[in-house]
């Protein structure tokens, strides 16, 4: 009696499997939209996971990159938004970026409730260093120079002024107890590798950047990691890094890689691009791809990954306002 009702049950599940993953066909080819030039974040993003969508078969083509660049990503999303709307076969790349210019009205009349978030797939965390001789020897340290007098402590980045690198520093300094976040001095550099020259050369007394872009100065002594802004330890070269958690100060600031959909994208395609990119971020392609290229573990999918990016574009929009960079 038991083997027969298992038999049932089995028969019953396999039934409704099958009339689950025939509820949506996946087109036979399909687009990912990069919102930049070739050789970029999104670029890498687009081209890397649509090589192994095609590698592993989940849909029978391949996935084609279209560099779409102007305004930040913003021209990639009015397209989105205004001229593929219900597009299944339609991804676009996005990343910590995104939020930002969207959190600070940059996309001039859109919103991140214009698009259906998916998922993202690996991340590269927010770092703050110094250089080998500077004082501040913990994260603490430089925070409480800053509650003493938030003008002591010169920051740069690689971003402009109120973009990801220099908010960094404000969710630091926002969780340590810092008040008076606009008089914290902050130096927009062309990217990452001058403001660290910058600081190494005591020119400037912090470093506010991605992980990746430290580990070169770290390992040849120059370069003094005060916290990286993960939830615990990230592995390998940088499990020697202390997080700004673990000393007490809840500052997370992942600058992640996923994608958005359309609006208009039915559930039934939703729920196979979710079910698509948890197991293209479980599989050993990417594992390689995360590995070869730096990115660290972060993956969040379908309503879980919406609910965080809204709260992240919250965030970083009540930073942003309290800077007074927006109204």
């Amino acid at each position: 009696m038991q083997r027969s009702v298992r038999k049932l049950l089995l028969a019953t599940s396999l039934v409704f499997a099958t009339s689950q993953s025939f509820a949506f066909e996946p087109a036979r080819s399909a687009e990912c939209i990069a919102p930049a030039n070739p050789g970029g974040g999104w670029d890498f993003t687009c081209r890397s996971v649509g090589k192994i969508i095609s590698d592993l078969q989940f849909i029978d083509g391949n996935v084609q990159t279209v560099n779409m660049p102007g305004a930040g990503g913003g021209v990639a999303f009015a397209h989105t938004v205004s001229k593929r709307e219900g597009d299944t076969a339609l991804l676009v790349a996005a990343s910590t970026a995104t939020t930002t210019r969207l959190a600070q009205g940059q996309f001039a009349g859109m919103n991140a409730d214009q698009v259906r978030w998916v998922g993202a797939l690996g991340a590269d965390y927010g770092v703050i260093a110094v250089a080998k001789d500077s004082p501040y020897k913990s994260l603490n340290e430089l925070m409480d120079a800053l509650k003493a007098d938030p003008s002591s402590v010169k920051f740069g980045g690689g971003s402009a002024a109120g973009g990801w690198d220099h908010l960094k520093v404000l969710i630091a300094a926002k969780a340590a107890g810092v008040g008076n976040l606009p008089k914290i001095k902050y130096l927009a550099y062309s990217g990452g590798g001058e403001a660290i020259t910058q600081v190494v050369g005591g020119h400037i007394q912090g470093f506010t950047g991605d992980v990746s872009e430290v580990l070169g100065f770290v390992e040849s002594g120059d370069l003094r990691v005060l916290a990286v802004m993960s939830e615990e330890r990230l592995p390998g070269q940088y499990a020697d890094m202390p997080t700004a958690k673990e000393q007490g100060i809840d500052a997370i600031a992942p600058n992640w890689r996923g994608f958005y959909l359309p609006a208009g994208v039915p559930d039934d395609a939703f729920d196979w691009w979710t079910k698509t990119i948890d197991a293209i971020y479980e599989s050993d392609n990417w594992k390689q791809v995360m590995q070869q290229n730096g990115l660290m573990p972060f993956h969040k999918s379908g309503p879980e990954f919406t609910a965080f990016v809204q709260q992240q574009v919250k965030d970083i929009r009540d930073l942003s306002t309290e800077i007074g960079l927006i109204k």
